[in-house]
């Protein structure tokens, strides 16, 4: 199994912590986000990561991988960071010719992360969408019958998916998000999506973060 974990960003609301540490390496109750996505991962697969800001204090940190059981290759961005779609589009050649699970690495969650080696059929992308927070003053997508849409959007974006490769072939190397590209397929049927209604958040700001550590402390 092959996942890609998005580490690039610069976490701009979690400052002043993040002007020292990279977003993905944000300590939540002694285990630093990235890490805990890496052991909660199958053993024995590949994890490519992308590097952006702060990056080289991941591998510092992360090594090889053989820690967490996994074999993890970098894909550095240097100070041009690619954005969500810029980033998947410059890691392909590490990807390899089958769907992957993309994850980004600032989310915190339960979720029993789906199979990248899962059927997409006729689809390719499978969103996994989550119920909006209440911070946020809309969501991202629809759902119906399996199929994600942009119509009573209702969910959100949990930040996990597979992509088929070929969701790709259009995009040029350089700096884009993924979104708009989303939008586009599921506007013509070509996303399918799950719903997760379990333990998840974006601890993307300083109370979130504060959240997430209370909680995992005390587990």
């Amino acid at each position: 199994m092959i996942t890609m974990l998005l580490a690039a960003g610069k976490g701009e609301r979690l400052r002043p912590l993040t002007e020292t540490v990279p977003k993905a390496l944000v300590d939540v109750a002694g285990r630093s986000l990235l890490e805990r996505h890496l052991d909660k991962l199958p053993k024995g697969g590949t994890v490519v990561i992308n590097l952006g800001w702060l990056g080289l204090q991941i591998p510092e940190r992360v090594g090889s991988g053989d820690r967490y059981g996994q074999t993890v290759v970098y894909s550095d961005e240097g100070d041009n960071i690619l954005e969500t779609g810029g980033g998947i589009h410059r890691a392909l050649p590490f990807l390899g010719d089958r769907p992957f699970l993309v994850v980004n690495a600032d989310v915190l969650t339960d979720m029993p992360l789906p199979p990248a080696d899962a059927e997409l059929g006729e689809s390719q992308v499978h969103l996994v969408l989550v119920p909006t927070p209440e911070y946020r003053p809309e969501g991202d997508f629809g759902l119906e019958d399996g199929r994600v849409t942009n119509d009573d959007r209702r969910y959100t974006f949990s930040g996990v998916a597979i992509y088929d490769p070929r969701f790709f072939d259009a995009c040029t190397p350089g700096r884009f998000s993924v979104a708009p590209l989303l939008r586009e397929a599921a506007e013509a049927g070509r996303v399918s999506g799950s719903l997760y209604t379990g333990y998840w958040a974006d601890v993307g700001t300083p109370e979130r973060l504060e959240q997430a550590h209370a909680r995992e402390a005390s587990r």
